[in-house]
């Protein structure tokens, strides 16, 4: 890969808005597949995203914006998407560009309901990419401190270490600090697990527990991680690297996530319904909770899941959520 490869992203969220953001300090032209043509018009008039991230501006000279997912597909060699996981299938149906050639990164929270599958391995099911050209962005990184160029990591994780590294180059800056990875599947269900994570230590904080619970919550939380990823796709990895752990601690505790707001409302006695209502943004983990929790129960090496089966029960199943959590209190150490 060269320097000359066009990069595009596919989605118009706050993580989407970020990732263009930080692609605009390095190259000269980035191109922008969005679903809104309000929020394009919008865009080349105010020189920023009206829904997402508003304070950042762009130099629009510099963006290639586009509501034709096809005409973004075949210009770019470099596909990042950012679109929410129940929404790809959707997207991706559009698709008629031959993308068989191209590098995907996904920067995609969870699975995709459709077809049960990580989206590196929807991609290479059904379009069809080699895994070499698979790549997956993971934090800790919010996308609001982006916006606010404070100080963030990135992991960028391909089996092809030289595309890793050439994304991770593209991605970095004076506030953007960067490190690559092989851990594809590992660290595409961590980002995947830990906004599930992250809902529960919501749930506790709308509950009233306190700093002490939290913090054991995490730690078992961390080690169930450990346990699921060990029994889908088992390599010697370091679960309290960054992409693993700090993702985990960022999504779980800080003020910027929706998914931990999405608990905090749950535990306060919102129903799902009115909590997403409420939101008016998508909490991945809501997704990831069952997708993660099915995937446990049709795995016939499946471990225990104490965590993510209590948060299933509280969002699927209707289960009260402080009775829930008094019996989780009892598993956890």
């Amino acid at each position: 890969m060269s320097d000359t490869i066009k990069y595009a992203v596919f989605g118009a969220g706050s993580w989407a808005t970020a990732i263009v953001k930080m692609l605009c300090e390095n190259l000269d032209e980035v191109g922008w597949y969005m679903r809104s043509v309000y929020t394009k018009e919008h865009l080349l008039k105010e020189q920023h995203n009206p829904s997402y991230l508003s304070s950042v501006e762009f130099h629009t000279e510099q963006l290639k914006l586009s509501n034709d997912i096809n005409e973004m597909a075949d210009w770019a060699d470099v596909l990042i998407f950012v679109i929410p996981s129940a929404f790809m299938h959707s997207e991706l149906e559009k698709l008629t560009a031959d993308i068989s050639n191209k590098t995907i990164v996904s920067a995609v929270k969870g699975i995709i309901p459709e077809s049960g599958l990580l989206v590196g391995e929807h991609f290479h099911d059904i379009y069809k990419i080699p895994f070499n050209n698979i790549a997956v962005i993971a934090g800790p990184c919010h996308a609001e401190e982006v916006a606010l160029e404070r100080l963030s990591y990135l992991t960028i994780a391909c089996a092809d270490t030289e595309k890793a590294q050439t994304i991770a180059n593209q991605l970095s800056s004076d506030y953007i600090k960067t490190k690559t990875s092989d851990d594809v599947i590992g660290i595409e269900y961590a980002v995947m697990l830990k906004n599930i994570y992250a809902i529960a230590a919501g749930i506790a904080h709308g509950l009233g527990y306190g700093d002490n619970f939290q913090s054991v919550l995490m730690s078992n939380g961390i080690r169930e991680m450990k346990r699921f990823i060990k029994k889908m796709h088992k390599m010697k990895r370091n679960i309290n690297n960054s992409a693993y752990l700090g993702d985990l601690l960022v999504t779980g505790y800080s003020v910027f996530s929706r998914n931990r707001m999405f608990g905090n409302m749950i535990g306060k006695g919102y129903t799902v319904k009115s909590a997403q209502m409420e939101m008016n943004m998508i909490a991945e983990g809501y997704y990831a909770t069952k997708s993660a929790y099915e995937i446990n129960k049709t795995n016939k090496n499946k471990t225990q899941l104490p965590i993510i089966k209590a948060v299933y029960e509280i969002l699927y199943e209707n289960k009260n959520p402080k009775k829930t959590f008094q019996k989780l209190t009892d598993k956890l150490d």
